[in-house]
């Protein structure tokens, strides 16, 4: 007779995957792409600054810039607090799927978000000099 109730472990063999195991370097990976994403932002950030307001797109591109930098804290702060809880326990699977879903919405939105950024992007960076 088979238990009403088998949990993710009861489905794999003995020693094949530990999933909170996977789960965790993936959280890692995704963490040390949003530290990559943020310091392309950065850049592009001081980029802007350099050239000042007589750039023709520089509020949007401030603009756009700062709201990718705010999604990419939140999805990171995510990535932390998910990375940090176990997933074996049935207890936090629930919690740890909806923050799943909240920081994936975070990354896509980030990276919609940067889209915009090159499309309005930076010419100049100022390490040319002006003629």
């Amino acid at each position: 007779m088979m238990p009403a109730s088998r949990g993710q472990a009861d489905l794999q063999p003995a020693g094949t995957l530990n999933v909170n195991h996977y789960a965790t370097k993936k959280s890692v990976a995704e963490s040390m792409l949003d530290v990559a994403l943020l310091m392309a932002n950065a850049s592009q950030l001081k980029a802007v600054l350099e050239q000042g307001p007589e750039f023709k797109y520089y509020l949007t591109v401030i603009i756009l810039i700062a709201a990718s930098l705010f999604f990419q804290v939140l999805a990171g702060a995510l990535f932390v607090n998910m990375a940090r809880k176990n997933l074996n326990d049935v207890a936090n699977q629930r919690k740890l799927d909806i923050m799943n879903n909240v920081a994936t919405g975070l990354v896509f939105l980030t990276v919609f978000i940067n889209i915009f950024i090159t499309a309005f992007g930076v010419q100049k960076t100022g390490l040319y000099p002006k003629q």
